[in-house]
């Protein structure tokens, strides 16, 4: 599964599918940065939301997205909704801009079969798109992602799965812990004797004891370095802080985390796309 090849794994998340376009695309550090930020704030009215105003727009963490919400038939009316309220916050030269972002991005996954529709098709350029109304009053809002169910988790669980991605999957499940932080964190957060595991300064979540010991084989003794790791060394000018000193293997990306669990899922899966780490949290009841 680890050895997969990134080019072989259809993202299922839309925040997958537009990190594979950047790292494609030809495109300057300064332009990346900025279709970065655009194509992150479409993600926000494709399940029926709006983007945060003002400075924090670009810091603020967007929501998980299906990336087949981009074939859903209410998908040109939510971002069209989204162009009206963007043109109340900047001008058109602005909104133009974005949308060219997620124009590119749009057809460079349909070419690879990744969705089938162009939710842009209806937006020509912004002096052309009405005032269609509030993004927050966009009809068929699209539901929120559930979490797995108790036959699903227990489907993913039998099947096989290299020790680190159990180790990552069991973590999420039992901390609750957004991915991204599971990711983020250090070997040192483990308490392995008191089956407990820091994700924050004053946040101390506890483990099951099958979690605890999956992470402690996982670590095989380091203290120190990320907690998950790559398959292979990282490459030169890595940082400091997401490189392990024992191996020279780099932090696992949320990236390859979410491909891998893709991958894995898609068997598991009815529709066949796979399920998304988001999905890996207690069902309610």
């Amino acid at each position: 599964m680890n050895a997969l090849a990134t080019a072989d794994v259809v993202p299922v998340e839309y925040a997958v599918a537009v990190d594979r376009f950047l790292a494609e695309a030809q495109l300057r550090p300064a332009s990346r940065r900025v279709y970065r930020i655009s194509l992150a704030s479409w993600a926000w009215p494709l399940v029926g939301k709006l983007p945060p105003a003002g400075p924090g727009r670009r810091k603020a963490s967007p929501p998980v997205v299906p990336l087949a919400l981009l074939d859903d038939e209410a998908a040109g009316m939510r971002l069209a909704d989204a162009v009206a309220h963007r043109m109340r916050q900047a001008g058109a030269r602005t909104v133009n801009r974005e949308l060219s972002a997620l124009r590119s991005a749009t057809r460079w996954w349909q070419r690879r079969a990744w969705i089938a529709a162009d939710p842009t098709a209806l937006l020509g350029q912004v002096g052309q798109v009405g005032q269609v109304g509030q993004v927050g009053q966009a009809r068929q809002r699209p539901a929120a992602v559930q979490p797995l169910d108790a036959a699903q988790l227990a489907a993913l669980f039998a099947a096989p799965a290299g020790l680190r991605e159990q180790a990552f999957w069991r973590l999420l499940l039992d901390t609750g812990a957004a991915a991204e932080a599971a990711l983020a964190l250090d070997a040192s957060a483990l308490n392995r004797a008191g089956r407990r595991i820091r994700t924050a300064p004053s946040d101390q979540r506890p483990l099951s004891s099958h979690t605890s010991d999956l992470l402690g084989w996982l670590l095989a003794g380091r203290a120190t370095g990320p907690l998950f790791l790559t398959d292979r060394r990282a490459p030169a000018g890595t940082a400091a802080t997401d490189l392990c000193p024992l191996t020279g293997k780099g932090r696992l990306s949320y990236r390859r985390a979410a491909e891998i669990f893709t991958e894995h899922t898609r068997p598991l899966d009815r529709s066949g796309r796979g399920w998304m780490l988001h999905q890996l949290r207690r069902p309610a009841g």
